[in-house]
């Protein structure tokens, strides 16, 4: 059984290969079940939450994510999240790998974004604005730059110091990278704003975006949070990964639906029916577009499944 840590998952994954399999697998499908929530009791503590997401192909591969949340591990020192993806044969339930779950997720979830902006990103975007400092905003800028053109990366959080720490990470060859201290200008001459954040309250104003940008929505993965405000829902060509997901759980959709400000009708169409081509995307130069993501298990398992058969060939 092949065991993968960290840093050969991330060997394993590079954009170029991950955003394909991502596409090919939307445009495949999948079988993936409800995810499972379930509280787990820790004496003295907090209660934990232990969370399984699976996915399969028939009569190729079945995957697990498995991730765990411990709030008082915060005490001892440790991550308060903790997560690994099992990879199974979809012919005899050998379990043929275990995937780094934190590493992959963060892998998968920018590659989406990126596969998104390869149908609705203009052909010729060179500008982008991230808009956060986690974990997940040099794999977004990373991935976006293997899709598209981009020259000019400006990086804005809320503590510039951490900002200054996510440029400093990025080793993108010709492309200037800088920090912002006035989000609205920013936005202003993005050609792609990213979006990765916790945030609660809106930080992209529509009336911001110039037409033509691309509003990537990654953060506010539950619908008491959002990204962006009414106004750049109203102006939007709105696209998601999933329908299901994001008129559940992404604030970004579910505030402005209850607003009025939109329908549920404003979406145009999800990844799966971008990636089978049954909707073209982006079709006006000027045409602002908006996508939001909230993560579904087919992304997990396409790259799992990449990450093994990349090894595999090695081997």
């Amino acid at each position: 059984m092949l065991v993968l840590d960290a840093a050969q998952t991330r060997a394993a994954l590079p954009w170029e290969g991950l955003v394909k399999a991502l596409g090919d697998m939307f445009a495949k499908g999948c079988v993936m079940p409800v995810r499972h929530h379930h509280d787990v009791e820790v004496p003295s503590e907090a209660d934990a939450t232990l969370l399984l997401m699976p996915a399969w192909q028939p009569g190729a591969y079945i995957g697990v994510k498995m991730v765990s949340v411990f709030p008082g591990n915060q005490m001892r020192g440790l991550p308060a999240i903790h997560g690994s993806y099992l990879l199974s044969s979809g012919k005899t339930g050998e379990m043929l790998a275990i995937v780094d779950g934190g590493e992959l997720t963060a892998r998968r979830t920018a590659a989406a974004s990126a596969l998104a902006a390869r149908y609705l990103a203009h052909e010729g975007a060179s500008r982008m604005l991230m808009v956060g400092t986690g974990r997940l905003s040099a794999n977004v800028i990373e991935a976006h730059a293997s899709v598209r053109p981009i020259r000019n990366v400006t990086i804005w959080g809320r503590d510039p110091k951490k900002a200054e720490a996510t440029a400093r990470e990025l080793s993108l060859k010709n492309i200037s990278v800088t920090v912002a201290t006035d989000l609205e200008t920013a936005a202003r001459e993005a050609d792609v704003v990213s979006c990765a954040t916790l945030s609660s309250e809106p930080l992209i104003r529509g009336d911001w975006l110039k037409p033509g940008a691309h509003l990537d929505l990654i953060g506010a993965f539950k619908p008491s949070m959002r990204e962006s405000d009414d106004r750049a829902a109203e102006r939007s060509s709105i696209f998601v990964d999933t329908r299901e997901g994001a008129l559940s759980e992404g604030g970004d959709i579910v505030q402005p639906i209850r607003s009025g400000a939109i329908t549920r009708d404003a979406i145009r169409a999800d990844l799966f029916e971008l990636a089978r081509g049954t909707h073209p995307g982006r079709t006006k130069p000027d045409e602002i577009t908006l996508f939001k993501s909230v993560g579904a298990a087919l992304e997990d398992l396409a790259g799992a499944v990449l990450a093994f058969e990349t090894y595999r060939t090695k081997a």
